[in-house]
């Protein structure tokens, strides 16, 4: 009988042992046990694991994108005032309204003294007052007027008014008005006359007065029937 040595024998119980537990830990994991992982260590120096974040579009829901209105366009700046055509081909701007026009001054009118139109022994002359200036203005009511010397007095009274409803007489550039100065003749009445050398012509409204060479011969200056009478102004350059 041959005799192993102690030593020997413990290896081998040593190693059948090891096996045993060995193919007992094979059969355990074929089992279906679950077996556990501790989790992964993290050695110093090295970075955690990167958690996802979720995106913005995904946790809150998308704002709402209401339409953009926008201002209608602004209209056109308006245009000059409409021009008519000259029949010259030349352009002449829209006529203006006579309700434009501001009154008549003195420094744009000339007066005259027209024909007499002598009947039932009175003198009726017409006193005109023409635009010579280049625009549209008006003349309303009576004019002022006064006999005078060659020296510049006055001769008699003032012309009184002949009761009238005053219009307003719009005058072009050319055009003019007129009133009737009308007086008893002397011969006739019996005053006292004298022959004045001029007339003087006050516009209405106005304090300057035009001169005027007087056409008309003798006037009454005193007495009976000596006053002479002027009328309202109308269009025209008399009756």
């Amino acid at each position: 009988m041959v005799h192993t040595p102690r030593s020997a024998r413990r290896g081998a119980l040593l190693v059948s042992t090891a096996a045993v537990l060995g193919l007992l830990a094979g059969c355990g994991n074929g089992s279906g046990e679950d077996v556990r992982s501790d989790p992964p260590a993290s050695s110093p120096g090295t970075a955690a694991p990167a958690r996802e974040t979720p995106s913005p579009s995904a946790s809150a829901p998308a704002a709402s994108s209401a339409p953009v209105r926008t201002a209608p366009p602004a209209p056109p700046a308006s245009a000059d005032p409409p021009r008519t055509t000259a029949p010259s081909g030349g352009t002449t701007a829209a006529p203006a309204t006579p309700a434009g026009g501001s009154r008549c001054h003195t420094s744009e009118l000339r007066a005259s003294v027209g024909r007499n139109d002598p009947g039932a022994g009175q003198e009726n002359f017409p006193v005109v007052l023409t635009n010579t200036s280049g625009r549209i203005c008006t003349l309303r009511g009576y004019p002022g007027a006064a006999f005078v010397t060659a020296s510049g007095g006055r001769l008699g009274a003032d012309p009184r008014r002949t009761p009238g409803t005053p219009v307003t007489v719009t005058v072009r550039p050319g055009q003019s008005a007129w009133a009737g100065l009308t007086f008893s003749n002397p011969q006739v009445s019996g005053a006292r006359a004298a022959t004045p050398a001029g007339l003087l012509v006050t516009p209405p409204d106005e304090r300057d007065p035009l001169r005027v060479a007087w056409p008309g011969g003798p006037v009454p200056v005193s007495g009976t029937a000596s006053s002479a009478r002027l009328t309202v102004l109308s269009p025209g350059t008399g009756p």
